[in-house]
C-alpha cells in the first residue's frame, strides 16, 4: 500500500479485513508451495518495521532450504537421543525437522548493554517482528505458525543457529493452507482493551 493509498478508505479496510483473517495454521494443514527466497525476504524486511529503540534490531531470521532438512532432522533426533527418548521418539523428533513446506527460525539478540534500552523492550521488539513476519505471509497467501518445544533449547540445534549472545527463539512453518484458518481461542473471552480509570483503582 503506497502513500496514496493510506489514505484510501477502501484500501485500508481492504487490508484491516485481510489481517482479522489471519490465524496460526499448523504444519498438517500445510501444502506446498513454499515462500520462495524472495517471499522470505520480503517478509523479513517489514519485520523491520517493529518498534526498535535505538535501532539495535535484536531479531534476524534464517530459512532453512529443504537440502539443509536432512541435516537438521539429524540434529533433532540427537537431541532426542540426549534427553533419553524411545526410538520411536526420537523417530517423530526427526521427522518435525521436515514439518511444514517451508522452515524459518527466529533468532534475537538482546543485550544488556544497551544504555536506554531494556531488555523487555529488545523483547517487544522480537515479538513484533515475528508478527510483521506472520502478517506478511498471510498477505502472500500463506499460513503459518510459529512453533517452539523442546528443540529451541537443545545445546546443539542452537549452537547450529546461532552465535555468541543469541538465543534462538522460535520456528516458523509455512506453506498454502488446505482449510480456512480459524480461531482456537475465544476472542471475547477477555476484553483486550479499555479505558484508563484512575479513581477507580
Amino acid at each position: 500500500m503506497n502513500a496514496a493509498r493510506l489514505h484510501d478508505a477502501t484500501a485500508v479496510s481492504d487490508a484491516l479485513e485481510l489481517l482479522a483473517l489471519r490465524y496460526s495454521v499448523g504444519p498438517k494443514f500445510l501444502t506446498a508451495p513454499a515462500p520462495t527466497p524472495a517471499e522470505w525476504q520480503q517478509a523479513a524486511e517489514l519485520a523491520l518495521r517493529a518498534p526498535d529503540h535505538d535501532g539495535l534490531r535484536p531479531f534476524r531470521f534464517v530459512s532453512v532450504a529443504d537440502a539443509e532438512r536432512p541435516a537438521l532432522a539429524e540434529l533433532f533426533a540427537r537431541d532426542a537421543i540426549r534427553r533419553g527418548q524411545a526410538p520411536a521418539d526420537v523417530d517423530k523428533a526427526r521427522a518435525r525437522a521436515c514439518n511444514g513446506p517451508g522452515l524459518a527460525a527466529l533468532v534475537a539478540r538482546v543485550r544488556d548493554d544497551a544504555a536506554g534500552v531494556p531488555a523487555h523492550e529488545q523483547w517487544v521488539c522480537v515479538g513484533a517482528a515475528l508478527m510483521n513476519f506472520l502478517n506478511a505471509l498471510h498477505l502472500m497467501g500463506y499460513g503459518a505458525k510459529a512453533l517452539s518445544g523442546a528443540s529451541v533449547a537443545a545445546p546443539e540445534i542452537r549452537a547450529a543457529f546461532c552465535g555468541d549472545g543469541e538465543t534462538l527463539v522460535t520456528w516458523v512453518v509455512a506453506g498454502r493452507p488446505v482449510r480456512a484458518a480459524h480461531s482456537r481461542h475465544d476472542a471475547g473471552a477477555r476484553p483486550v482493551i479499555g479505558p484508563w480509570c484512575p479513581a477507580a483503582r
